[in-house]
């Protein structure tokens, strides 16, 4: 699926979860989909960059958001998400509690790419 790859950023693999303009369903399916390639890779070893930008979310995307980032926990060194103010903030917070991971917001996705590379 082309909504999840690896890009080079700075000579950084960094994988991305492409949500861009996504409907719920599109969020759900893609979410679903990526702790398969995630947990592929070594524990500890992945940057994620995943991009919400012009998604859309209901409860069942958000809820198998959650699951997807407490699955791949293990293997993501860092994350970072690509936000236009589209989710609420109690459902971002919902997941990251879940989670229980971090996830730095940036307003573009080539600013959440400079971070990763960081």
């Amino acid at each position: 699926m082309d909504r999840i790859r690896f890009v080079t950023h700075r000579d950084r693999r960094i994988l991305l979860l492409d949500f861009t303009g996504c409907t719920p369903e599109e969020v759900a399916q893609i979410s679903d989909q990526a702790p398969g390639v995630v947990t592929q890779e070594p524990r500890g070893s992945v940057r994620v960059v995943a991009d919400f930008t012009g998604a859309e979310f209901n409860r069942d995307a958000v809820e198998r958001i959650k699951v997807a980032t407490a699955i791949d926990k293990p293997h993501v060194q860092r994350a970072a998400w690509v936000l236009d103010e589209n989710l609420p903030k109690a459902l971002y917070d919902s997941v990251r509690s879940f989670s229980s991971r971090d996830f730095p917001v940036f307003a573009t996705r080539q600013e959440a790419l400079d971070y990763l590379a960081g």
